[in-house]
């Protein structure tokens, strides 16, 4: 019973659902996974279709591809099966599947022209290549002619035929005279796009030269001249007066008619163009007429594509790159000159070869899975669709019930395992060609992460960031996101994740940091991946510095404060004029400002901060303008800022000579600096367009100068102004001039010859430049033979910089010479080079190799030298491996790598150091050349005797309290042999004073010592070495720590026991009570006070001391002093005392020494009205004093 089709709707169903299902799957470019899993055959290199060769070369063909497991290759040529193994000449590379076809023993390649096609084939299918259309390049010669000159009338329109051989390539055509110089080219005489030179009008002046066409070949790089046309011009005016060129009525006053334009090509008014899409489009339209026309070009029903259209020729051709359907259309083009006009239509239709609108892509499905496969070209006409699999015609393939075709689509249901295969889609027209190859691959495989474990990603604030987690399996693994490992899956709001996988927070905040994990699950299993998200403050300037205007000579200072993340590293750079700054002697920067001392005119400038973390920057910028010294000036003019030079202008070329010219111009304004300099650039079309090279440089009083030029460059210069700001923008080029052309005056230098191979020779130089080439293709003529054999030379003509000689023997001197040569001849006989073929590695090792142990850290080689035929290259150095096998010392861990000595030139001795002692080695010894080592000597081995240790690790002092020291360390290191002790020297110190040194000697498992102070004040200074019996090792010295202020606090309990303290406490008591009975009696006496100071009251007028403002006061007069009161028997006694002990001291307190013991010292205040006053002889008595104390 027969299946019924579904209906329409039902197809459109199944290609919506699966239009998110193709090619849904792809494999990573993880080598671990690519060589896991199982591929068909993917071609990813090979040559283009039409392919053309150099018939002097050997054939390459290439073919490549990738699967697993490795594709083997076969070709068919012709349609027909390319048996390999029965042509000798043809050879397949090794794991590839490119064709070599080699002529070195004969055979002409014009026998294996064809179209050749290559299949790539491993067990899940074939993959095929383009139709590769192999021909050779054929440079025929021109046929040899008689040409009659060509006579013609003055005014007359002409066109010389070029007719160049049919080569393969196409030749490129130019017109030279037959002494090779160039036609001179304008709107009257141009080159048309066929190759032929079209005369507008002839002129008597063109009969001064012969036309010659010439066609240079790609491939073979010759060139090939035709014979030169002569001409002979008939004129009415014999006379040919070169002031008339530029005449306006030039042919009038030559007595040559004028006549209204025509065209010379294409000939009517009418004609038609075919292009294919994505090509050029070249339209041409060259015209006869007195004067000469101008060409004009237009659209009809349009304008010209602005974007894509360009005028060539003088206008003569129109050129429309890249062409597409819309360009297509009527186009014409206008001639005109003041005689009259005329135009030419030109029809254009657009085709198009096929071009892609959905190209098929590898579908990798799991099992089960549905999926298709697209093939949708365009063109014009219409292409074609054919489908094949593994490379034959779908419809001749065994049936498959999982697969359904649908025109240009394949559908896939319910792909098993054994639906894998590499289908093809053809899609052609009569224009061309496509052929795509994809592959449908069936994987059943667990989710896996591609991405390294616990990534770090680190954000600034408030930026956004994605967080990737690439992942792999088939069936294709959904993905889900989670935060510090609970919560729900995180997507929307901030979150959004995409297709592939990666999480993207839209605004990062302080709250986001954390360790975000993905999930990947499919039916197989699932996997995960953690990655931990820092968020980092934003580096930001908050003090940017200030725009400041400051005079010459003085000091600037621009501030740049920046706050950043104190996790990340800041840099602070500065730029001036948007350029890395300089920070010369005159400048200073610091983390946040630039300091500039003694600003000179040269400062001024804008200054930009920029400071930035490996995450982030932040820019401010500030602009300094520096004023000059106005102390003096001596007109208007000097107090007016300087600036750069405003460019030269109106540069003129005149006195025209072949190697010379004379350049003139206009200077700009100076901007208040004198021009001090002029540099003239030039620039050449030829080997650097567009690149400026510094001519000469002249004094800024000259605006006209000769240049000596270099012969067949086209020149263009410019002229760039100097003063003491700086240089001025370049002046706007002048006119082209070509010299014209003479053979190359040098050779190239640095000639070498080097081998890279053992059986080449590379001989290279460096290329002359456009000033030294001195004429059109420049080439090298490369001369070598062997040294002292005085054979033949043998040559090679180069257009690069390289030529490799093959099949040399190793390392045989060659004479090597390299001459250059252009199309007006060759250059002087260069120099002869000496060069060497390769080298190969050395055949023989050293013998007899001796061993002497010097001392524990050093031994002493002798060997036999190798025999200079050995060596098979230039001899560079013996080298010595060696390695250290083990320690004598037991349960000693060695590192046993391997290190070397090298011992340049042809030496039969040497020494090895720095081996450790108390150890045991292995030696070996080799030649080295320049290819390498050579093989390796018999293993010698020997042992190094005991050495002296190096330093004990990690010495460490230590103080608990005031009366001990503790010291502990580790083993050495490198032991160095049998450690019999320790030795410990220390010595105590204060300030400068040093006591005498002790020492102790320890066992060599003795690694603490506890050392009894002397005294709490001083410090000790500790050095220990170990010993084993050659003696003393490397010393380690520390310092026992400085007693903290606090150590007399903690312990004035102790102290406060000490008799010696006690003692000094009553001396102290004492002394102060003796100060005070002093204090007391030096109150008590009378004496001479000035009144404004101790009273507040004004003297009367009838006080006697008026004059001196003072008055006597003494214990008779019964007065007490201001501040104190009377008691009941007569004494006086201080209501408030004024004085203290801080009045009598140099200090506040008393101060101890280290000791503990009080090193204040007491002085007693005196004034001056005091001491003058004191004439009381009762106040020394200590009667009285204990009265007044009473």
């Amino acid at each position: 019973m027969a299946r019924q089709p579904p209906p329409p709707s039902v197809h459109a169903a199944i290609l919506l659902c699966l239009l998110s299902l193709s090619g849904a799957i792809e494999i990573p470019m993880d080598p671990s996974i690519q060589n896991e899993l199982s591929q068909p055959p993917t071609i990813t290199k090979q040559s283009v279709k039409d392919h053309i060769v150099d018939p002097r070369d050997n054939i390459l063909i290439e073919c490549e591809a990738k699967g697993n497991p490795a594709p083997s290759f076969h070709w068919t040529r012709n349609s027909r099966f390319f048996n390999i193994a029965k042509d000798p000449r043809v050879s397949m590379r090794r794991k590839s599947g490119t064709l070599v076809i080699d002529f070195r023993s004969g055979g002409r390649p014009e026998e294996y022209e064809g179209e050749y096609q290559c299949f790539a084939r491993n067990k899940f299918g074939t993959a095929l290549s383009n139709r590769i259309r192999l021909q050779v390049s054929k440079s025929p010669l021109w046929p040899k002619e008689n040409l009659d000159p060509v006579v013609v009338q003055e005014g007359a329109p002409l066109t010389l035929q070029c007719n160049p051989p049919p080569g393969l390539p196409s030749p490129v055509i130019f017109w030279m005279s037959s002494s090779m110089e160039p036609i001179t080219q304008d709107k009257r005489v141009s080159q048309g796009h066929n190759g032929d030179l079209y005369f507008s009008n002839v002129m008597l002046q063109d009969m001064q030269t012969d036309y010659s066409c010439n066609a240079r070949f790609h491939f073979t790089h010759t060139i090939q001249q035709k014979n030169a046309f002569t001409l002979k011009v008939l004129t009415n005016n014999p006379y040919n007066d070169s002031s008339l060129r530029n005449h306006p009525d030039m042919y009038s006053a030559r007595g040559v008619a004028e006549r209204t334009p025509s065209f010379m090509y294409p000939q009517g008014t009418a004609s038609s163009q075919m292009v294919l899409r994505g090509t050029d489009l070249l339209l041409e339209c060259i015209a006869s007429g007195v004067p000469t026309p101008d060409i004009a070009w237009y659209k009809k029903g349009g304008d010209l594509p602005s974007d894509k259209a360009k005028f060539e020729n003088f206008n003569k051709a129109l050129r429309i790159t890249n062409v597409s359907e819309e360009d297509s259309g009527e186009y014409f083009c206008l001639a005109s000159n003041k005689m009259g006009s005329i135009r030419h239509t030109i029809s254009v239709r657009v085709k198009a070869a096929p071009y892609w609108l959905d190209e098929p892509k590898n579908l990798i499905l799991a099992p089960g899975e549905d999926g298709r496969l697209v093939c949708r070209a365009n063109g014009n006409p219409k292409p074609t669709v054919q489908w094949m699999v593994n490379g034959e015609p779908l419809q001749s393939a065994p049936p498959n019930p999982n697969r359904e075709v649908a025109g240009d689509t394949i559908i896939f249901r319910d792909t098993q395992i054994s639906s894998r295969a590499v289908y093809q889609c053809n899609t052609s027209n009569e224009h061309g060609y496509l052929l795509a190859n994809a592959f449908v691959s069936v994987l059943d495989v667990p989710p896996r992460m591609l991405s390294p474990r616990n990534q770090l990603i680190r954000v600034i604030l408030y930026n956004r960031t994605r967080l990737d987690c690439p992942f792999f399996g088939s069936p294709i693994p959904t993905l889900r996101w989670f935060k510090n490992g609970q919560g729900s899956n995180l997507d929307g709001g901030n979150y959004h994740v995409y297709e592939n996988g990666s999480l993207e927070i839209k605004m990062i905040r302080k709250e986001d940091q954390g360790i975000y994990t993905c999930v990947a699950t499919n039916i197989l299993g699932k996997a995960e991946n953690q990655v931990r998200l820092e968020v980092k403050d934003p580096t930001r300037i908050y003090r940017m510095p200030e725009d400041q205007v400051a005079k010459r000579g003085t000091t600037v200072q621009l501030e740049c404060r920046v706050k950043h993340d104190p996790s990340l590293k800041l840099t602070v750079s500065w730029l001036k004029d948007d350029e890395p700054l300089y920070v010369g002697n005159r400048m200073k920067k610091e983390d946040d400002s630039l300091t500039i001392f003694g600003v000179a005119e040269r400062d001024q400038g804008s200054y930009t901060c920029v400071a930035s973390t490996e995450l982030d920057q932040d820019l401010a910028k500030a602009y300094l303008t520096v004023l000059a010294d106005q102390a003096t000036p001596t007109n208007r003019l000097a107090a007016l800022p300087k600036g750069r030079p405003d460019r030269p202008r109106d540069l003129e070329l005149t006195d025209l000579a072949e190697r010379s010219v004379r350049l003139t111009w206009i200077p700009g304004d100076d901007n208040n600096s004198p021009i001090t300099d002029y540099v003239v650039q030039f620039e050449e079309d030829q080997f650097q367009p567009g690149v400026w090279h510094d001519h000469s440089k002249f004094p800024g009083s000259v605006n006209s100068a000769i240049l000596q030029l270099s012969p067949y460059v086209n020149y263009q210069f410019r002229v760039i102004a100097i003063n003491e700001v700086g240089s001025s923008h370049p002046s706007l080029p002048s006119e082209r001039y070509r010299t014209s052309g003479a053979p190359p005056e040098s050779n190239p230098a640095d000639v070498k010859g080097e081998g890279t191979r053992k059986n080449n020779m590379e001989i290279t130089w460096t290329p002359m430049n456009a000033t030294s080439a001195f004429g059109p293709n420049l080439r090298y003529i490369v001369k070598w033979r062997r040294r002292e054999t005085r054979e033949t030379w043998n040559n090679a003509t180069v257009w690069g910089s390289r030529y490799v000689v093959g099949q040399t023997p190793v390392y045989v001197p060659y004479e090597i010479r390299v001459q250059a040569e252009n199309d007006f001849g060759k250059g002087p006989e260069p120099d002869t080079v000496i060069g060497y073929s390769g080298e190969d590695y050395p055949r023989a090792a050293p013998t007899d190799v001796k061993i002497r142990v010097l001392n524990s850290t050093a031994i002493s080689l002798q060997w036999n030298r190798v025999y200079p035929d050995t060596v098979q290259g230039q001899l560079r150095e013996y080298r010595a491996y060696y390695w250290r096998e083990s320690s004598l010392l037991k349960n000693l861990w060695v590192s046993q790598k391997r290190q070397q000595a090298s011992f340049p030139g042809d030496r039969p001795r040497g020494v090895v150091s720095r081996l450790f002692p108390y150890s045991n080695y292995k030696l070996e010894m080799v030649v080295v050349n320049g290819r390498g080592d050579g093989p390796r000597s018999e293993t010698k081995e020997f042992t190094t005797p005991e050495g002296v240790p190096s330093a004990p690790r990690r010495f460490r002092v230590r103080q608990p309290n005031l009366e001990t020291i503790n010291l502990e360390w580790d083993h050495p290191e490198h032991p160095n042999g049998i450690l019999i002790g320790y030795t410990l020297k220390y010595v105590a110190f204060n300030g400068t004073k040093l006591g005498k040194q002790i020492v102790e000697n320890f066992s060599p498992n003795q690694t603490k010592f506890t050392m009894q102070r002397a005294d709490p004040v001083s410090r000790y200074r500790f050095t220990l070495s170990a010993r084993t019996q050659v003696g003393s090792g490397e010393a380690v010295t520390e310092e026992s720590p400085a007693p903290p202020n606090e150590a007399y606090t903690n312990n004035q309990a102790d102290i406060a026991t000490q008799g010696w303290f006690i003692g000094l406490m009553c001396a102290i008591a004492l002394l102060v009570l003796i100060l005070l009975i002093v204090c007391f009696i030096k109150r008590s006496r009378g004496g001479k006070y000035p009144v404004r100071e101790k009273k507040d009251v004004p003297l009367g007028p009838e006080d006697p001391k008026e004059e001196d403002g003072s008055f006597d006061y003494s214990d008779e007069d019964n007065k007490p002093l201001q501040g104190s009161q009377t008691s009941l028997d007569g004494t006086i006694k201080q209501q408030e005392s004024d004085d203290s002990l801080v009045d009598y001291g140099e200090g506040g307190e008393g101060q101890f020494n280290e000791d503990g013991s009080f090193i204040g010292q007491y002085t007693v205040k005196k004034d001056k009205e005091e001491t003058e006053g004191n004439e009381s002889s009762e106040a020394t008595s200590p009667v009285n004093a204990i009265y007044s104390l009473a």
